[in-house]
């Protein structure tokens, strides 16, 4: 396991952010995987306040568990079950971009890092 400390200072906030992004896609997937099962309730990451538990020093579980939230949904369905397509077609789509920018950002820093290491 890693040192929270350390991983803050040598990556910043990216590391937890794409910890927490990961996490985000997988609650958003399974949302997208259920949208025909009757009564099932969709959930999303409150990212920022997951993030800010997260760099508070909380774990990473502890900051998801805290910062999931259910989907109100726009128009509910008959069956009870709250997924609406283009909405989480949508998160899944921002928090993409975002899981790129931020692995964006981490492959650039341990570019850095690695040269530095070498002496370049």
């Amino acid at each position: 396991m890693s040192d929270p400390a350390l991983d803050q200072t040598l990556f910043g906030i990216h590391g937890a952010a794409l910890e927490l992004r990961s996490q985000r896609m997988g609650l958003i997937t399974s949302n997208i995987a259920n949208a025909a099962t009757p009564n099932y309730k969709a959930r999303d990451l409150d990212f920022a306040s997951a993030l800010d538990a997260r760099l508070s020093g909380s774990s990473t579980a502890s900051a998801i568990a805290g910062a999931t939230r259910y989907r109100v949904p726009v128009m509910p369905s008959l069956d009870g079950n709250t997924v609406e397509m283009g909405s989480e077609q949508v998160a899944f789509g921002e928090n993409a971009v975002g899981y790129e920018a931020t692995l964006s950002f981490l492959t650039d820093r341990i570019g850095i890092v690695t040269r530095a290491i070498k002496g370049e």
